[in-house]
């Protein structure tokens, strides 16, 4: 997938979330040293008011502040997105199902060092219980029915945007 369509789809999930009322927590690693790079502007958009938690773990289940703010959440459906499929959404994702968390992650809006390194990170965590879905998928089962007024509109848009109404992306 290239860098802009998985930009998009990031940028997708985190609207239908967000819209949805979904809890979200947001976490960088090692932006406050100036090792790394802050958190995507399109993504900082959608989410002006979320408080980052910036840690030093590879594995984002290691930090304290990140454990606690997943705990207080107090449910055990998490679906987890990340930057490397097989560091950051791997990690803390095989982590969590030891802990008793039912896991889902998007695969369409999580990208790995190389295309083989994500497909490997996806067969590890699905063979260990992480359920895999994608951009579509999560909207619908999001939205469920078209009579829920309230997020059609947010729902459309968003599966719009992303192409999923457009026969011709029907390939098979």
């Amino acid at each position: 997938m290239d860098h802009e369509e998985l930009v998009k789809n990031i940028v997708i999930v985190t609207k239908l979330a967000k819209g949805f009322n979904v809890p979200i927590i947001l976490t960088t690693v090692n932006v406050q040293s100036g090792i790394n790079k802050p958190t995507i502007k399109h993504l900082k958009e959608v989410l002006p008011d979320v408080q980052e938690i910036d840690r030093t773990t590879v594995n984002s289940w290691e930090d304290k502040e990140f454990q606690d703010a997943v705990k207080a959440l107090n449910r055990k459906k998490l679906v987890i997105c990340a930057l490397w499929t097989e560091v950051c959404l791997s990690f803390p994702a095989l982590d969590l199902l030891k802990e008793g968390y039912e896991i889902y992650t998007i695969v369409d809006a999580v990208g790995g060092t190389s295309r083989i390194a994500h497909e490997v990170a996806l067969r590890r965590m699905e063979q260990a219980g992480v359920q895999l879905s994608s951009v579509t998928q999560y909207g619908c089962e999001l939205q469920r029915d078209w009579n829920r007024l309230e997020t059609k509109q947010l729902f459309f848009d968003n599966l719009m945007e992303n192409g999923s109404f457009f026969v011709e992306t029907l390939r098979w």
